[in-house]
């Protein structure tokens, strides 16, 4: 989490402490993908009270002073390793590909790798740690929520704004829309391996929800070419 930079004091005395994330000597990009690997696997594992920086930064193979010199403190490490979970899976790329294939081509695309990655062991991992009565009045879910739920759904929503404009979807409200169909990606399946009381879907099943998941949308959204 970057921090503005404080201001100079008035007398040459050096302030009592310093910001970990000021300016300064460049950070070690090795290290910081080994401490954000580690939070993610913990967390995922330990909930976010059951892990300490000394166990991240022992799990990373770095000193506590280095989780704190990049990331500053737990809750900004917790949301720098859900956005690093979610870039990972689904990264700027990804959506700029999909973006310039054809439109159902697209969406297929996108659908497929956002529900790889939410029924991974990490993230499955974080969605019931974000459903424990632990962290119910703390403000974790929403850290986690604005992290990587909103985020990933601007993503799409940008895309389908594109194609609006295209003339190929008509959409009034591109944010409702993209959660619409984020949330029919996710089904049932997804529900009931959050709760433990479902397995996971095979090859075709899961090639089935989803190319339905996307003819549900089209039929709900595209434009329908007029007949001369």
């Amino acid at each position: 989490m970057s921090q503005a930079p404080s201001r100079r004091p008035a007398t040459p005395a050096r302030p009592a402490t310093s910001k970990p994330a000021g300016p300064g000597r460049p950070k070690d990009l090795g290290k910081r993908a080994a401490i954000l690997d580690a939070a993610k696997r913990l967390f995922s594992t330990q909930g976010y009270d059951g892990v300490s920086m000394d166990q991240i930064a022992a799990e990373a193979g770095v000193s506590k002073l280095t989780v704190y010199s990049h990331f500053g403190d737990k809750e900004a490490l917790f949301v720098e390793a859900v956005k690093a979970h979610c870039e990972a899976r689904l990264p700027p790329e990804m959506f700029e590909a999909a973006d310039a294939a054809p439109l159902r081509e697209g969406l297929l695309q996108i659908v497929r790798a956002f529900y790889a990655m939410i029924t991974g062991p990490e993230a499955l991992g974080v969605h019931r740690l974000m459903c424990s009565p632990q962290l119910a009045e703390s403000p974790m879910p929403r850290l986690f929520w604005d992290a990587g739920p909103r985020r990933v759904q601007e993503a799409v929503a940008t895309m389908l704004q594109h194609h609006v404009d295209s003339g190929e979807l008509d959409i009034d409200d591109v944010q409702r829309a993209a959660s619409q169909l984020l949330c029919l990606a996710k089904g049932e399946a997804h529900a009931q391996q959050v709760f433990g009381c479902g397995g996971e879907l095979d090859a075709d099943a899961l090639d089935s929800h989803l190319r339905g998941t996307v003819d549900m949308f089209l039929r709900a959204y595209a434009v329908r070419s007029k007949a001369p």
